[in-house]
Order: structure tokens, then C-alpha cells, then sequence
């Protein structure tokens, strides 16, 4: 379960990327704030690309970005890590859905 208020973290190894505020969610989403780091001026030009292919429905090239970014990328409840993840962020927003257990 979720609280309001409550917030997840995105890293690159040990690296903040920035923070997400969790403002709502409707199963399996959540929804907030994206709060950015320094770090994450490497990662805006890729979650950019992944949203404007997402609006495209340009499957082909888009499912390549989501691997990068959830290989790469660790995004961690207040509890911890998840084990994976589907995240979009756009400017100061982000949505998303994770699993405890890799998707299949």
C-alpha cells in the first residue's frame, strides 16, 4: 500500500537521481511529484525520448528506453528497492507502476 506524502527514490548505482512525492495513485499506479537531482540532466534527454514515443505509440523504439532505464536505474519505495519498475517522468511529474516481482 501507498501513503500521500510519502517518497520513492530513483538511483543510478548509489547516486540520487531524484525523489517522487507520491500525491495519488489508482491501481497499479502511482502518481507524484518528481523532484530532480544534479544527476538526473544525464537521464532527462532519454525519459524526454520516452515520452514522446509513448505519445507516437512508437512500440518499437520505445520498449528499448524503458529496458535502459529500469537496467540501469534503481527505484526504491520507502521500504526499500523494487524488484521492477515502468516509470515515466515528464518535467516536474511522474507515474508509474513497479512489482515486487520482475514483470513477466
Amino acid at each position: 500500500m501507498w501513503k500521500t506524502g510519502e517518497v520513492w527514490r530513483l538511483s543510478q548505482q548509489d547516486e540520487l537521481v531524484g525523489e517522487i512525492v507520491i500525491e495519488g495513485g489508482e491501481f497499479p499506479w502511482l502518481s507524484g511529484r518528481f523532484v530532480a537531482t544534479p544527476a538526473f540532466a544525464d537521464w532527462k534527454p532519454l525519459f524526454d525520448r520516452e515520452i514522446a514515443l509513448l505519445e507516437e505509440e512508437d512500440w518499437d523504439r520505445w520498449e528499448p528506453i524503458v529496458d535502459e532505464i529500469s537496467c540501469k536505474l534503481i527505484l526504491a519505495a520507502p521500504a526499500g528497492p523494487v524488484a521492477e519498475f515502468l516509470l515515466h517522468i515528464d518535467g516536474g511529474q511522474a507515474w508509474f507502476r513497479w512489482s515486487d516481482e520482475p514483470f513477466e
